[in-house]
């Protein structure tokens, strides 16, 4: 009777464990989303680079069940020296590529790029994550770009983009320095 007991109660396990969202399933395993689920929530910061001096804001949150990260970023550059200011939009979603064991950065632009970055395990450290392109879309591929994030704390970072031309060495565009709204 012992023997049909146990088996009874495996198999309840084994269906509870089916049933559980990965995230809570897989618990054993580490956690692929460690280096950026602090950036969960609200934030506003500033703006340095190519389109001047601006401000900048920025939301994260987990969607579709969970398996994407959503960023959409606002940021606003009013008239400066020659420039008559603008305005850049932009939505990123980072993955989890199992097959690569590293995290992926998808950014789509309003003005129709779209940059695909893998994080650079080598260079990057605890505080620091540093993403470099692997491809582009109406861009060419001769291309290279760079997203850093330098994290302060769980409520401030510094995100450093960075893009090299065709045979030349990185330049910084742009330099955001964020601080936290809201969880």
């Amino acid at each position: 009777m012992p023997s049909r007991v146990n088996h009874v109660c495996v198999t309840a396990i084994s269906a509870l464990c089916l049933w559980l969202p990965p995230a809570l399933a897989d618990t054993d395993k580490e956690d692929p989303w460690t280096p950026i689920r602090s950036f969960v929530g609200e934030w506003q910061g500033t703006s340095q680079g190519e389109a001047g001096t601006g401000n900048v804001k920025r939301t994260y949150a987990f969607v579709l069940n969970d398996r994407y990260l959503h960023e959409k970023n606002l940021s606003t550059y009013p008239p400066q020296g020659n420039s008559r200011g603008e305005v850049h939009e932009h939505w990123s979603f980072f993955s989890y590529d199992r097959a690569r064991k590293a995290l992926v950065l998808r950014q789509f632009h309003q003005e129709g790029f779209v940059n695909r970055y893998i994080l650079n395990q080598q260079l990057s450290q605890p505080g620091k994550l540093v993403f470099e392109s692997d491809q582009f879309e109406n861009l060419d591929n001769n291309w290279r770009a760079k997203e850093t994030y330098e994290i302060s704390s769980t409520d401030e970072f510094v995100e450093i983009f960075e893009l090299a031309p065709p045979g030349k060495s990185f330049a910084v565009y742009s330099r955001n320095h964020f601080t936290r709204v809201k969880k």
